[in-house]
């Protein structure tokens, strides 16, 4: 892939306390995978990077208000999520409490993210970005090609590159600046992401080459 500032976004899944923080919710299952793979220093060099060079960058954020706690049903991890209050914000028009809590950003990507240019897509609810305006707000800025990357590796980055492959762009995953969780029963989400990304994405590259990428 051949990436330019005209039609290649950066898109960060997630870049959240609760993921990423050690203080976070699930820091027990994702930390030891999150370390290992440096994500945490990862993501800031791609949000850096692409910030230099005038990429717009995408964030699509997780989020959940006290009315989807009324859900019915749910998944494995969703009911996990929904039971230890993970992302959990007071309300869909208020930020009240949002400043330093687990759903807010990571403080490091804070100059970055709240620079009045990027672009904040509208909040996904379950891992993809079906429920949000990502797509849209993707191709009303004119991009056809992602660089993709964020939390979790195969749960919303793996959901976010199928639907938007299937939404008919074109997606490079960064390997290591994502990153999964380790659970005694259910395995390693990481090393499953890293296959499915091997045989879905348009490509799989590492934060370096991707930064070297995007500084031409």
């Amino acid at each position: 892939m051949d990436f330019s500032a005209n039609d290649t976004a950066v898109v960060i899944t997630d870049p959240q306390n609760d993921f990423l923080a050690e203080t976070g919710a699930v820091w027990g299952l994702v930390g030891a995978s999150v370390t290992e793979n440096g994500t945490v220093e990862h993501i800031g060099d791609l949000l850096k990077a692409a910030k230099g060079a005038d990429y717009d960058v995408f964030i699509s954020p997780h989020y959940y208000y006290p009315t989807d706690h009324g859900w019915h049903f749910g998944g494995t991890v969703e009911k996990m999520m929904h039971e230890i209050g993970m992302f959990d914000r007071k309300g869909a028009l208020t930020t009240e409490g949002f400043e330093g809590s687990g759903p807010d950003w990571l403080p490091a990507y804070s100059q970055y993210i709240n620079d009045g240019k990027t672009i904040i897509a509208s909040p996904h609810k379950v891992y993809g970005p079906e429920s949000n305006d990502l797509s849209l707000q993707l191709r009303k800025r004119g991009k056809s090609k992602v660089i993709l990357a964020g939390m979790s590796a195969n749960l919303c980055v793996e959901a976010h590159m199928r639907e938007l492959l299937e939404q008919g762009f074109e997606v490079a995953v960064v390997s290591d600046a994502t990153a999964g969780p380790r659970h005694p029963d259910l395995g390693d989400g990481y090393l499953v992401a890293l296959a499915n990304f091997g045989f879905i994405a348009n490509a799989v590259i590492s934060t370096e080459d991707a930064v070297k990428a995007i500084q031409g």
